[in-house]
């Protein structure tokens, strides 16, 4: 891969000093982002944008970082050496291209579009490029579900042979970002077909989904959507994993995964506050609740991600997850969305 590193930010022994990233979007995500590029001791926030200028200004103010007055400015600036995209999802192809365009490394938030057809013509746009693109799929570096995934990879319960993927939310988003989120399989579930796939190492060749309309039935009849899913998936050589989503778990933000071998069982539980357990005569093991908010579930995994990206272009191999594991798993949602409304189940050949 091409080499990223600015001799700018090299230190004597020519180690990365810091990596200048830019922010693209100043929301929830985003500004969570600007905070931990601004913690970071190998990088450092260069600048942030949104196209509402006050939510960019206040992120800007907080953390000492330069506004920027539009997207084409970032790309074009000396000073920014990566970008991290956590815009609109409707912008996100097009600003990953003009990244690539500009030679800057780019950390793209998911899913890269709705549209697998945007995402395959981004992929002809950007095909061959020596830039890094690094997909937003951030439960690759939460410590459990790595621990869990490392330990399948070293043998430890023999024969991976099914997997099972809890997800659910603790309770609906708003209505306006259910209009625009594509819907549960390519917005919740999307995290979920990627998980997948970094758990099985082996690609899924066969999908079969089904969605009920449980907590919600007139917004989700109105918006052709579901707020309970579960997805069965298959490899060619058998393994098989199943994933289960809820838009509404009253206890907390529900993230597990269970993974069963030839000789044993790995398990990547939940994260509360703390792993206190209480016991009397009238109950046993109450604990504190789960934490419920996914940016508290994955703060360690959000801060590693920054490592992994700043790893990436400093070693100058290519980002963990990319560009192509960003558009698998669109072609898993689709494949689900199908498998749904065609009642069977779908090959991955079908989607392309």
């Amino acid at each position: 891969m091409q080499d990223f590193r600015n001799k700018h930010c090299k230190n004597e022994k020519g180690g990365f000093l810091v990596l200048k990233i830019a922010v693209l979007g100043c929301g929830r995500i985003g500004r969570m982002h600007a905070e931990n590029i601004a913690a970071h001791p190998r990088a450092s926030l260069a600048g942030v944008f949104d196209v509402h200028r006050p939510a960019a200004d206040e992120v800007g103010s907080k953390l000492g970082a330069r506004v920027f007055d539009s997207a084409e400015a970032v790309f074009a600036s000396v000073d920014v050496e990566a970008v991290l995209i956590a815009t609109s999802t409707p912008t996100h192809a097009d600003f990953l291209e003009q990244a690539v365009a500009s030679g800057k490394p780019v950390l793209c938030e998911k899913p890269i579009d709705l549209s697998l057809e945007r995402v395959n013509a981004c992929a002809k746009v950007i095909g061959g490029t020596k830039v890094p693109i690094m997909l937003g799929f951030v439960r690759r570096f939460d410590p459990g579900h790595r621990a869990a995934r490392d330990a399948i990879r070293s043998g430890e319960i023999g024969e991976l042979h099914q997997v099972v993927i809890t997800s659910r939310d603790p309770g609906m988003p708003p209505v306006a970002y259910a209009e625009a989120s594509g819907g549960i399989f390519r917005d919740m579930t999307i995290h979920d077909f990627d998980m997948a796939r970094f758990i099985l190492d082996d690609e899924v060749t066969e999908v079969f989904a089904t969605g009920s309309r449980l907590i919600d039935p007139v917004l989700m009849e109105r918006l052709g959507d579901h707020d309970t899913a579960t997805v069965v998936l298959k490899t060619a050589s058998g393994k098989q994993c199943i994933i289960n989503n809820s838009r509404q778990a009253v206890y907390g933000y529900d993230q597990r995964v269970e993974a069963l071998g030839t000789t044993g069982m790995v398990v990547s539980e939940n994260r509360r506050p703390n792993m206190t357990t209480l016991h009397r005569a009238d109950f046993t093991g109450r604990g504190a609740p789960l934490l419920n908010f996914f940016i508290d579930r994955y703060a360690e995994a959000f801060m590693a991600e920054i490592g992994a990206f700043v790893d990436a272009i400093e070693s100058g191999k290519s980002p963990e997850v990319g560009f192509e594991d960003g558009r698998l798993a669109l072609v898993l949602a689709e494949a689900a969305i199908r498998s749904v409304a065609e009642g069977r189940s779908v090959k991955t050949s079908e989607i392309g």
